[in-house]
């Protein structure tokens, strides 16, 4: 019977990360607290990050954050973050076959090419600076 309870409480996870453009483990706890713990929260988001399904960078104030991947099925996808607005876009380009084929030669390592995260500044974000 745990076992369904604990299911119950990893879709309520999934859910409530979908909801968020951005997210730390606290703030999903502090929505969460009430039906499901802690443990349970980090167990959950490690198998996303593990999945592709989730990226996590540490922010300006040196805390961990998540963010949410939507899932393409494309080869020749990645995702860009503004490292200000946190806002995540995902995009579909030729190009990352090329970075990829020039670091796999020329630096003997290969990109997992379903969960490249690019940061920088976006046009709203650079336009206010």
């Amino acid at each position: 019977m745990s076992m369904v309870y604990n299911t119950k409480q990893k879709d309520l996870v999934l859910k409530e990360i979908k909801n968020h453009k951005e997210f730390t483990i606290n703030e999903i706890h502090e929505k969460l607290k009430d039906e499901v713990g802690l443990t349970t929260i980090y167990r959950k988001i490690d198998e996303l990050i593990k999945d592709g399904k989730v990226s996590k960078y540490i922010g300006k104030d040196n805390l961990a954050h998540y963010q949410y991947l939507e899932q393409c099925n494309l080869d020749n996808h990645f995702y860009l973050r503004c490292e200000e607005c946190g806002n995540i876009e995902h995009v579909d380009c030729d190009c990352i076959n090329a970075l990829s084929e020039h670091i796999t030669g020329k630096h003997n390592f290969s990109l997992d090419k379903n969960n490249i995260v690019i940061n920088g500044l976006c046009n709203k974000c650079k336009d206010k600076k």
